[in-house]
């Protein structure tokens, strides 16, 4: 048997210059080195066939690590790990597998964002494979052309062909691995390949998602037929197969992602996109769409250097626009800094990330839009001369009025610019933190939009299409950074985030959750630098969103705990409890997270019981 060194392989201990992976230690993973001859479909290692359904929310030890929100998607990567793979490829098996597993956050038809530290230089690096608009749009598109009126959000809007961007996670998983993994894209694929043949267990967050978008999913004949088999969503304790989307799968893994982008696959996007299989005497409208084959042959996953700002001594790198993750978070942050959050009981130090979160979405709805459209003044944004001037702002006794003006970019004191729109919508995503033994790290945050996307399934192929092109602007306006353009990107509040000290990691996480993602990612932070708790404290926490609206969106805990200190008699929030009309779920956010320590120990983390509980595993356990 042949054999190679993985990439990352010079990585290794001092004086170790390579380390040679046997054909033998890969397949024992069901997994082929790349100069091995492929390892058929039908006969996948016998680990493969044991179905993952043990979630452990906590995981510590060496040799790499996984955290997600899913059982049998954390295994796939760590199984890529085991086999020598490195976090990239881990990231790209993991996340695949999450299509399968966790099809109404993440798939082929959606896109995200993905962030990788180089272990062996601390170089960061991001990928924005986020979904771009059709070229066949306009100021008109939101709107009803038998009526010229917008189209309602929901259902009209939300499920439609109208509202779905060109994928962009395939070419994201390519990019991806050609830059830095050691994997063929076959080879990272085969785990989730198998997961879809052989099926996984239903858990009670499937089942309650798929009621969820009962309404929805049963007016489109394909979705109708996979996700409601019998008119009702698949039993908890049953086994759900997709074996359309394990060969879609396998098309990719054997032709690449020009089978979608300017191939078959791409060609029955396009016909779902512009004839939705709307079932025949179903009452939900369903508007058709724009897209065609040339929108998606002109798509590109996009390679930029990440946002970052100093925080207590550490590098919090994240995600440039078109995401306005690290724009936000790192100016949240710059307002804190000015803090010492740290010598604060626990509702005063909330009641600065409250209001930190809701200066820097005025500034974030205001500023912040795709860059290839927009003049987006990111530098300005993570400035600390820009963060002293909204920081003044801050009353320590009372909440700020809201929604509270954006900031002068020109200030150097308290001013103010004119108000600005609202924020978007946006409710569900999923993210993986994945870590190898050469210190590489990944933080990826990927998504079909709300939960179940477009609620449109592709014909013969198993997977949803997304919703994306709601995260624009609606209701258009010429002015707004946000608006709907061809080619653009929809504003994204995705915020993959990874921490550092002098170019060694120290955490790395984000979460789902539409605009809240900002939020949680926000507060997670602040928990576990400023607050003093443990890593996997820091996620459990209950968890409030201050987006710049009248009323603060919080956990019925966090209400619980904390609404006498800043309720009305206390600071003054309004505090109005989470959940929303397209989810059953009260939860804001699911972290995936990792934490870095001396001789390549590292602890995972995912949540203890939002969404479910998530799933965090190590290669070596070992005890703290």
């Amino acid at each position: 048997m042949t054999t190679r060194t993985t990439r990352t392989a010079r990585r290794g201990g001092a004086g170790l210059v390579g380390v040679a992976v046997t054909g033998a230690a890969l397949l024992a993973g069901g997994l082929a080195p790349a100069s091995a001859a492929p390892v058929p479909a039908a006969a996948p290692a016998a680990t493969a066939a044991v179905r993952q359904t043990e979630k452990n929310p906590v995981a510590f030890g060496t040799g790499g690590a996984v955290a997600s929100v899913d059982p049998e998607a954390t295994e796939a990567g760590l199984r890529v790990l085991r086999a020598g793979g490195n976090a990239v490829d881990a990231a790209v098996a993991t996340a695949a597998a999450l299509g399968v597993t966790e099809p109404y956050s993440a798939g082929v038809g959606g896109g995200g964002y993905l962030v990788h530290l180089d272990g062996r230089t601390g170089r960061v690096s991001t990928l924005d494979g986020r979904e771009t608009a059709p070229a066949d749009v306009g100021p008109r598109t939101f709107l009803d052309p038998a009526t010229g009126k917008p189209y309602p959000f929901s259902p009209q809007l939300v499920t439609s062909g109208v509202s779905v961007g060109v994928p962009g996670t395939p070419a994201t998983w390519e990019r991806a691995l050609g830059l830095w993994g050691t994997l063929s894209l076959r080879q990272a694929l085969r785990p989730a390949v198998q997961i879809a043949r052989r099926g996984f267990v239903v858990d009670d967050t499937f089942r309650n998602q798929t009621l969820d978008n009962k309404a929805r999913f049963s007016a489109i004949s394909t979705t109708a037929d996979l996700y409601l088999p019998g008119g009702d969503a698949p039993a908890v304790g049953s086994v759900f197969r997709n074996p359309d989307l394990a060969a879609t799968y396998e098309a990719l893994g054997r032709e690449g992602t020009d089978v979608v982008y300017r191939g078959r696959i791409g060609a029955d996007i396009v016909r779902t996109v512009q004839d939705p299989p709307v079932v025949a005497g179903a009452t939900l409208p369903v508007p058709a769409g724009t897209m065609t084959k040339a929108d998606l042959a002109r798509y590109r996953v996009l390679r930029q250097a990440p946002t970052k700002v100093r925080y207590r001594g550490l590098d919090v790198w994240g995600m440039a626009p078109s995401s306005s993750g690290g724009t936000t978070v790192g100016e949240a942050l710059n307002i804190l800094s000015t803090q010492r959050l740290a010598r604060m009981g626990d509702a005063e130090a909330l009641h600065h990330y409250l209001d930190a979160s809701a200066l820097a979405f005025a500034d974030r709805t205001a500023y912040v839009g795709d860059p290839a459209f927009v003049d987006v003044p990111t530098r300005t944004l993570l400035s600390k001369r820009f963060a002293r001037s909204r920081a003044c702002l801050v009353d320590p006794d009372r909440a700020l009025p809201t929604p509270t003006a954006p900031g002068d970019l020109s200030a150097r004191g308290c001013r103010t610019a004119p108000p600005t729109g609202a924020d978007g919508r946006g409710t569900s995503t999923t993210h993986l933190v994945t870590a190898d033994r050469w210190g590489d790290v990944v933080s990826y945050t990927l998504t079909i939009e709300q939960t179940g996307g477009s609620g449109i399934v592709v014909p013969g192929r198993g997977f949803l299409l997304n919703n994306e092109l709601t995260d624009f602007t609606t209701v258009y306006d010429a002015d707004d950074p946000n608006r709907i353009e061809p080619g653009k990107r929809p504003r994204s509040s995705m915020a993959s985030t990874i921490v550092t000290r002098r170019g060694e990691p120290v955490l790395a996480l984000g979460s789902p959750g539409g605009s809240t993602i900002i939020t949680t990612v926000l507060q997670t932070l602040v928990n576990r630098v400023d607050r003093g708790l443990t890593l996997p404290e820091a996620v459990a926490a209950p968890r409030a969103s201050h987006r710049n609206n009248a009323a603060v969106t919080a956990e019925p805990a966090f209400i619980a705990r904390y609404g006498a200190a800043l309720g009305p008699q206390g600071y003054g929030y309004t505090l109005t409890p989470s959940g929303d009309a397209f989810t059953s779920a009260s939860e804001i956010g699911a972290v995936a997270a990792l934490e870095f320590f001396p001789r390549g120990r590292v602890q995972a983390v995912a949540e203890p019981v939002r969404r479910g509980g998530g799933d965090a595993g190590v290669v070596r356990p070992r005890r703290r």
